[in-house]
């Protein structure tokens, strides 16, 4: 009786896959150079920003412009603080920012997370106008608007400017295309299995699942609504601004210092810088994570 042997073949792929896959990639020379010159582009606005605000109208409107620090940086911006009442004008960006950005995290997560994975009559199509009201220029809002909020009594008051931004078609939508893949619908079954409320899985299940997209959501948001302008100048005052309506101010007069400009722009900005070297790396982070989920 004779034996037959089988000789299989050798995988190879799979092990040589495992071994290309923990292998750490290194950057090379060339990749060095590209991000040098994008983080120096990148740079450049504000580090032009930070040299007009310490130097003087003069100096600046002599040809060729000044190419490093001045002496004047802590005059100039002391003289732009007082000119444009910025601390009052802080307070309410971080009051108007700050409001904004969690409601519209809260609302368009749960407003994302019914889109993606509950099931109701006519989601499609409410799905559809949404996301086409971001078809939609703001500017054809303005008047309307305005209308309304003066017949609620609410001009040159901080809510004008909170009430419409609520919640975003945006959000509303970054949030359901994330929940579609980081969510997995067996999650939410189970946890219905086990007993729990809708406002237990929104709590315990959909808010751990999309905590990265929502500081991504978050990050963009309050960038949005504390450089926001154009609807700020309408509805607000001198007598209780933002921080843009604010420096707008700086900009009036026959001969606008355009040093105490710079250095009133330089001081609009220090907050967003703070916010994003407090919280950039867990916002990355959260990106990261989101990506591999997906």
């Amino acid at each position: 009786m004779t034996t037959t042997e089988l000789t299989l073949p050798r995988k190879t792929g799979g092990r040589r896959g495992r071994m290309g896959a923990g292998k750490q990639l290194h950057a090379g020379p060339v990749t060095y150079v590209v991000l040098t010159v994008f983080a120096l582009v990148s740079l450049a606005p504000l580090v032009w920003t930070a040299i007009a605000a310490s130097r003087t109208d003069h100096r600046l409107a002599e040809t060729p412009p000044p190419l490093w620090f001045g002496g004047n940086l802590f005059k100039n911006l002391q003289a732009a603080w007082d000119e444009a009442g910025l601390g009052t004008a802080m307070v309410n960006s971080v009051v108007v920012a700050g409001t904004i950005t969690v409601s519209t995290v809260l609302f368009s997560t749960l407003a994302g997370f019914a889109f993606a994975k509950l099931r109701f009559r006519f989601s499609g199509l409410l799905l559809l106008l949404t996301i086409g009201t971001m078809m939609i220029p703001p500017q054809l809002a303005v008047v309307p608007l305005y209308l309304w909020m003066s017949d609620l009594g609410w001009s040159n008051q901080l809510q004008t400017v909170i009430l419409p931004s609520l919640v975003t078609a945006f959000g509303t939508f970054f949030m359901r295309q994330y929940l579609v893949q980081a969510l997995p619908t067996e999650l939410i079954e189970a946890a219905r299995v086990d007993g729990a409320s809708s406002l237990r899985i929104v709590w315990h299940v959909v808010f751990p699942a999309a905590r990265p997209a929502m500081a991504v959501l978050g990050l963009l948001t309050f960038v949005f609504a504390w450089n926001d302008f154009l609807w700020p100048i309408i509805a607000l005052n001198q007598q209780n601004p933002t921080v843009q309506v604010a420096l707008n101010s700086l900009g009036t007069g026959y001969v606008p210092d355009q040093a105490v400009i710079m250095a009133g722009a330089l001081l609009g900005t220090l907050p967003l810088l703070v916010a994003f070297l407090l919280f950039g790396k867990q916002i990355v982070g959260g990106i990261m994570q989101g990506a591999i989920k997906g």
